[in-house]
């Protein structure tokens, strides 16, 4: 027999069929296409320090200028060798013969510098330039390997300078392909059999995620082969993970829709159109928040920066693309199947209208307890936001030089310590200055007079670096001048992005997106506040990026603004038909299994970052996946329904909601819930099929269909 709301006329099944095949079919196109470009990254990524400087610093002009003074385009490297004590004869023959067999390396340049022993006699020193046109990373490996085998065991050898330490930001960005993607997709995967309990349906999720990926890839790589964006491990390892996280969240959000819709009898057609439209208006706004967030990074003088917000918008955009096409598809061909074992026969458990009694379930207990302790609850949630919020003034932003970057055993970080125990500091890694010819003397008099600067001179013919003779260039000769190394690189500050549009349009209200943006920010300032105290007192970390807060500001803004629109977009909805203060409650208990999994996954896939031994990603890993923690379970759960429910339908003002909402709904604040004080009983949601007529009516008497009565209210 055929329920009622299963009469009225559906698309013929070959269209019910045919569309679905379509679109998978599409994305395993994509897919395929996509999939070999993993393999390919490093044909158009760059990890070299100077794609992490702003274009206006000074370093960025000086390091482009360069090419016009020295002659060549080179990165050096430095090999430091040490013995037992002062270096023999014998041992600066060894020396020499090392330095000889490394100008034969493929990579290097003419002009390896014979070894050059230190004042006290128990290091020397040899300058090997490095074409930077090539591969770095690999020619610093043949050096270290030729280093190992050629000296005897008497002495000992490192390579470090500025191709010392690119060989080890390249070593460590490595396991961005294999390892980060696998230990992000098997953290998916078993958070989503836990929360399921079916062996299909995490599959179909994850292959959402994977296949807006192969899209994502395949479109940015083009992207940077035109060299119209700037791809290097950092910005690949953030898209990698963006993608995945979103895609999955958004995926969560759909799920839960279909699921509902199977469980009150609906074919596998009229379930998948009805989770489409409810949950179309979420990602849509969801997506555009994250990308409005991230393509503020435009205004960012790094490039870096500037390349991560247009890359990530890229993944963001295919991430709701594949969420809204690719898994309805494949639910529309699964239908109940994809619950396997578990299927859903009924509507997920609602908070009862009478709220004098006892609940059942943890988010019922939880909406209950919201509603019997509002203004309690939000004033205590803040209060505790505020506490942590207080340790951001112990955040060390201010950067890290270059040996720090890299997190775990660094060769280059060796050598270079072990250079400045026998050499003046910063040898290894010299400053250029290029001046103008009538300033060269004065220029020379403030270098020397510098705090930490050794020794200052004209690059010549014969200079320790083995440069080519340095001719003057339109009047500006260049002077190298030995310093501390590794200093930090200048940020550029940039505009904060404003979501609260998308929000009004979403929410159809002013006050209620202003409250939403206040609470992420909180949010977002405890969630800095301790990852400061724990980076400097759990994990000794020696500082941080200035664009550490830039990027964890840019992510948990945007992507706690999720949650919100996950969760207020279904409490509007719920008030239209019970009231504001009845649909905050069944809007947490609707979306507060499907809200604390996408929160469990986006944590733990931004926590994934922490294996790639890079200190800036390390950093960010924990940022947000700690500020994502916090939006699931104390934002979201607690702050924002409980503050809702205190302000009630004011919270919609000033659309006419909050002047027709009847304001349903327990007095705030009170211990216990008095029979007079109840909302009135209704009919759950769920209980009403959107193509099922609801007893209501418009003001002129005629019968309306809920979606009708939603509709009219909206407008």
């Amino acid at each position: 027999m055929t329920s009622p709301h299963h009469s009225r006329r559906t698309a013929p099944g070959w269209l019910r069929i045919g569309i679905p095949v379509l679109l998978v079919l599409i994305w395993l196109a994509a897919g395929s296409i996509g999939g070999p470009f993993f393999g390919k990254v490093d044909e158009v990524s760059s990890n070299d320090r100077s794609s992490f400087l702003p274009e206006s610093a000074d370093a960025t002009q000086v390091n482009e200028r360069l090419a016009d003074f020295l002659g060549d385009d080179s990165i050096p490297a430095v090999v430091v060798v040490t013995g037992g004590g002062e270096l023999s004869d014998d041992d600066l023959a060894d020396v020499q013969a090392l330095a000889d067999d490394i100008a034969e390396i493929e990579g290097v340049q003419e002009d390896v510098s014979p070894p050059i022993p230190s004042d006290d006699g128990e290091a020397a020193q040899i300058f090997v330039p490095i074409d930077a046109s090539g591969e770095v990373g690999e020619t610093v490996e043949e050096i270290r390997t030729l280093v190992a085998d050629d000296l005897p065991e008497s002495l000992e050898g490192w390579v470090t300078g500025p191709a010392g330490f690119t060989a080890d930001l390249v070593a460590g960005f490595l396991g961005i392909d294999g390892l980060l993607l696998g230990v992000a997709l098997i953290a998916v995967f078993l958070i989503l059999v836990i929360v399921y309990r079916s062996p299909l349906l995490p599959i179909l999720v994850l292959l959402t995620s994977v296949f807006a990926l192969c899209a994502a890839l395949l479109t940015v790589w083009w992207l940077a082969y035109a060299g119209i964006v700037v791809l290097n491990g950092q910005v690949q390892g953030i898209l990698f993970i963006l993608v995945i996280g979103a895609a999955t969240d958004y995926a969560l959000l759909y799920v839960a829709r279909f699921r509902e819709s199977i469980a009150t009898g609906m074919r596998k057609w009229d379930a998948t159109l009805s989770a489409w439209r409810g949950s179309f208006e979420p990602i849509l706004a969801s997506g555009g928040t994250v990308i409005a967030g991230l393509l503020c990074l435009l205004l960012s003088d790094l490039a870096t920066n500037r390349a991560l917000g247009p890359i990530a918008s890229i993944g963001i955009a295919f991430s709701m693309l594949s969420a809204l096409t690719f898994l309805p598809a494949l639910l529309a061909l699964c239908g109940r199947a994809a619950f396997w074992p578990f299927i859903p026969k009924q509507p997920l458990a609602m908070i009862p209208d009478d709220l004098t009694q006892p609940v059942k379930g943890l988010w019922p207990r939880q909406a209950r307890f919201v509603a019997r302790h509002a203004r309690i609850v939000w004033i205590a949630c803040t209060i505790v936001l505020l506490a942590g919020a207080v340790g951001i003034t112990q955040l060390k932003a201010d950067g890290v030089p270059t040996s720090d970057l890299v997190l775990g055993a660094s060769e280059a970080r060796d050598g270079q310590d072990v250079l400045a125990e026998h050499f003046p500091a910063g040898s290894g890694s010299p400053v250029y200055v290029i001046v103008p010819e009538e300033d060269l003397a004065d220029t020379v008099l403030v270098l020397d007079a510098s705090d930490g600067i050794e020794s200052v001179a004209v690059a010549s013919e014969d200079s320790p670096t083995g440069q080519a003779a340095v001719e003057v260039e339109d009047g500006e000769p260049v002077l190298t001048a030995v310093g501390p190394p590794g200093t930090p690189a200048p940020e550029a500050t940039i505009a904060d992005g404003d979501v609260l549009v998308i929000l009004m349009l979403l929410l159809r209200s002013i006050l209620a997106p202003v409250l939403l943006i206040g609470t992420v920010i909180l949010s977002f300032a405890t969630a800095l506040g301790v990852s400061a105290l724990v980076f400097n007192e759990v994990f000794g970390f020696p500082g941080a990026d200035p664009a550490v807060p830039l990027y964890g500001f840019v992510f948990l803004v945007a992507l706690g603004v999720d949650y919100n629109i996950f969760l207020m977009s279904r409490v509007r909805e719920e008030s239209l038909v019970h009231g504001t203060r009845s649909g905050i409650l069944r809007g947490l208990v609707a979306t507060g299994g499907v809200i604390t999994s996408a929160g469990l996954v986006l944590a733990a896939t931004f926590a994934a970052l922490g294996v790639i031994p890079i200190l800036f990603l390390a950093q960010i890993a924990f940022i947000v996946a700690f500020g994502v923690l916090l939006d699931t379970f104390i934002v979201r759960s607690l702050l924002v329904p409980a503050l809702s429910y205190d302000i009630g339908k004011a919270i919609w003002w000033p659309s006419k909601l909050a002047r027709r909402d009847p304001e349903v709904g327990f007095p705030t604040g009170s211990g216990s819930v008095s029979a007079e004080s109840a909302p009135p009983v209704a009919e759950p949601v769920e209980a009403l099929p959107a193509e099922t007529d609801a007893p209501l009516v418009a003001d002129d008497g005629h019968p309306l269909t809920r979606e009708e009565y939603r509709r009219t209210l909206d407008s």
